[in-house]
């Protein structure tokens, strides 16, 4: 179903006017996969339907909204990489500036979404609903998820009290911030929680709910071309900006900039565990990365040897991230580790895949030096 533009509103009932135009931005992902038999829900072809055969699952969208379908990828979401991102992203700025488009709703797979969500949450300013969704089983098995995800996104991108909240996620009736969501099971229907702060609020029946707002929204909120408000009160939440870091938060350098996966440097993610070897992370600086997130045990922390590893890469002028594979992180500067004499930086409560995201993109638009970079996670 294809939204009106306004030259084709003359002679559509005012109700369907009334109605919130909705683009549909389909990425493939088992949302969208189809299995050889209704009761098989692991082994499936994900992506293999398109996004109206999505909407004819859900005849009841057409009482909430005016949808059109735009077709980005095909994919397995375990296959989302930063060339994947950067077009899903060309793709949600170019949409997100028509008229005709009142909110929009990316379906995904579960597999990344968290790191997608992210991406686009950096990439994006404020403005007009951006809501993932996405589902555990295929369309085509028994009782399957993603219908019910679909109407709920589709009602929260077609609310007003969602804008301005950077890039949403919502699956089984809950509504997260994507810079807190994770995905907590690889097999149960409610897979996705927010470990540090819940959720945001809810989404059933076609009613939003708030429990909390995004962290700050009314003061890091942005107009479409990025600019940001500035205030005394601002000035405190965040302190003065780092040498290296002029101009703002990371967010505001990347929402007025369109990158391509060549300008994204090379940031890879090492994992402690009794007896981790540090070769991994020598055959890195042999490869010439320009950063490594770490994931640590407990508050961030390593043995021996990949300790010595890291203080060589710090050495060879590679920036070092330490975040935790704890399900919920909060890796605190100096504390288990002296980060300030070893040169390394602490993630605070960004998980390592979204602490990647996060270095690849401060590298990308000129942040290095090390404590413009810690300043950095420290606003994330």
């Amino acid at each position: 179903m294809t939204a009106p533009s306004s030259s084709m509103d003359i002679g559509v009932p005012a109700a369907v006017r009334s109605l919130p135009r909705i683009a549909l931005l389909t990425t493939g992902g088992t949302i969208a996969g189809a299995a050889a038999s209704e009761s098989d829900s692991l082994r499936y072809a994900a992506g293999a339907l398109g996004g109206d055969a999505l909407l004819r699952a859900v005849p009841a969208l057409a009482r909430i909204a005016q949808i059109e379908t735009i077709a980005v990828a095909a994919i397995d979401s375990k296959d989302a990489d930063p060339a994947f991102w950067c077009a899903l992203t060309e793709t949600v700025r170019a949409t997100r500036a028509r008229d005709d488009i009142d909110g929009i709703v990316i379906t995904h797979g579960t597999d990344t979404l968290e790191e997608s969500a992210y991406w686009l949450d950096l990439m994006l300013a404020a403005g007009k609903p951006v809501v993932l969704t996405a589902a555990m089983r295929p369309a085509t098995a028994l009782s399957a998820d993603g219908p019910a995800n679909l109407f709920d996104a589709v009602t929260l991108a077609g609310d007003t009290s969602a804008r301005d909240l950077g890039v949403l996620v919502t699956l089984q009736n809950r509504i997260h911030a994507a810079r807190d969501i994770v995905k907590v099971s690889s097999h149960a229907l409610d897979a996705f929680a927010s470990p540090a702060g819940g959720p945001l609020g809810w989404v059933q029946d076609g009613r939003v709910g708030w429990l909390r707002r995004r962290h700050l929204a009314s003061l890091t909120a942005r107009d479409e071309t990025g600019s940001t408000p500035s205030s005394p009160l601002r000035q405190t939440l965040f302190g003065e900006v780092p040498s290296g870091a002029s101009g703002d938060r990371l967010e505001a350098r990347l929402h007025v900039r369109r990158l391509q996966p060549s300008d994204l440097p090379d940031v890879e993610v090492v994992v402690q565990y009794g007896g981790a070897s540090p070769h991994l992370i020598d055959a890195l600086l042999t490869h010439g990365v320009r950063g490594i997130v770490v994931a640590g045990t407990g508050n961030g922390t390593v043995n021996a040897a990949l300790m010595a590893a890291m203080q060589r890469a710090v050495a060879a002028g590679v920036i070092v991230i330490r975040s935790s594979r704890a399900a919920d992180v909060h890796v605190s500067a100096n504390a288990a580790v002296d980060d300030d004499g070893e040169g390394f930086v602490a993630s605070g409560t960004l998980n390592p895949y979204k602490a990647r995201i996060r270095l690849m993109l401060a590298l990308a638009v000129g942040l290095s030096e090390r404590s413009a970079m810690q300043a950095c996670f420290n606003l994330a």
